[in-house]
């Protein structure tokens, strides 16, 4: 049986659903994502066949670098995915999800660009720039 994932944003207006499994948490310091979502910003992942929206009516796109663009529900405005053009992978706020998924934190992305109020995970781990080693499902 194929396991259905869902998640969303605050007011419902974006509904989404994943078929199969999700790629563990990646943490981004870098100041886009920072900025996007006042904090940095804890993405899990899937391939894109396996992502379906379900409802779509207040999700806005924003494209801060070509190529690459955040989803967001322009109602609320739950900070909910990030995607680059061609890509296999759909990232996914993993505070969207609507349940518990046993994710865990494997690496940190653009640590260099952190914001100097918290401390990065020292046990986790990290990268100056965008690079991880943490496999799509």
């Amino acid at each position: 049986m194929n396991r259905v994932i869902t998640g969303g944003c605050v007011c419902g207006g974006v509904r989404y659903e994943v078929h199969g499994k999700l790629r563990d948490v990646i943490t981004c310091h870098c100041v886009q994502c920072r900025r996007t979502s006042g904090h940095f910003v804890a993405a899990t992942a899937c391939r894109r066949p396996a992502f379906k929206l379900l409802n779509d009516e207040t999700l806005k796109w924003y494209v801060a670098v070509p190529g690459f663009r955040r989803g967001f529900c322009k109602e609320c405005g739950s900070s909910l995915f990030f995607e680059e053009d061609g890509a296999e992978r759909v990232s996914i706020a993993a505070g969207s999800l609507d349940a518990p998924q046993g994710l865990k934190i494997a690496a940190q992305i653009f640590v260099s660009e952190a914001g100097d109020y918290y401390q990065i995970e020292p046990a986790v781990p990290m990268s100056q720039h965008g690079g991880h080693n943490v496999p799509l499902p």
